[in-house]
């Protein structure tokens, strides 16, 4: 089991200090992070909270999860890595022909 957790379906007010209390009472927390979207600087909707053990982690799953948070029931696992992005798709000079001339 992973120490890193996932909060999903969270309100856009949720603060940390909220996440903070709620999971504190599975156990010690290492980290609360809420990433915000570039664009607007609001939060995405979620966040992830890092356990001091997969012991705490787990008991924070059974305590949290379909608990509410600011008028939401929010639902609480354990996060994944992120998956490999595909290199595929991005700009960048390919070596093709650019105005008659090749360089």
């Amino acid at each position: 089991m992973n120490n890193k957790l996932y909060v999903g379906n969270l309100s856009y007010n949720t603060s940390e200090a909220a996440l903070r209390e709620m999971f504190s009472k599975a156990g010690a927390i290492r980290s609360v992070t809420i990433p915000m979207d570039r664009m607007t600087n609001q939060p995405r909707g979620f966040a992830f909270v890092e356990m001091e053990t997969p012991a705490d982690a787990l008991k924070a799953i059974k305590l949290c999860n379909g608990q509410e948070i600011d008028g939401r029931q929010i639902k609480v696992n354990e996060a994944k890595p992120p998956e490999a992005r595909s290199n595929g798709g991005g700009g960048g000079d390919r070596g093709g022909d650019r105005g008659g001339r090749r360089y």
